[in-house]
């Protein structure tokens, strides 16, 4: 079976190899610049929410959370961002979200007691089947 990036039979061009490699290089080096690069060398590969901890197979699943919501400060030293897993760095957001749009939850919040009571007729109910 032949390759199916290179045409059979035609030699391969080491210039193109070497621009594709050098490429990936400077690609890698970018990475290696941003914060959540940054951010996995600076903190522990644990999830500072629920601490569950990462590998390297799993690593993809632990995300950088800036702390105060603005991708756009990344001081070189950390202090904005914490490693959160996909669930609690979503979590995170959604509360981030409820809380921009003025819904807090229940919590704060006073709540009328219920006074439907869906048994209320059961003993009359059961007493008419008896009859």
């Amino acid at each position: 079976m032949s390759d199916p990036r290179r045409t059979p039979g035609k030699p391969i061009d080491h210039s193109k190899l070497d621009k594709l490699v050098a490429n990936a290089h400077k690609e890698r080096d970018k990475r290696l610049e941003g914060y959540r690069e940054q951010s996995l060398r600076l903190h522990p590969w644990i999830c500072g929410r629920c601490g569950r901890e990462f590998t390297q197979a799993n690593l993809h699943e632990l995300t950088v959370h800036h702390k105060d919501h603005n991708h756009d400060n990344n001081p070189p030293d950390g202090s904005n961002w914490e490693n959160l897993c996909l669930y609690c760095h979503d979590n995170e957001h959604q509360r981030y979200v409820d809380k921009v749009r003025g819904y807090d939850g229940l919590a704060g919040a006073k709540q009328e007691a219920a006074t439907f009571n869906p048994f209320a007729n059961l003993k009359d109910m059961l007493g008419k089947g008896d009859k």
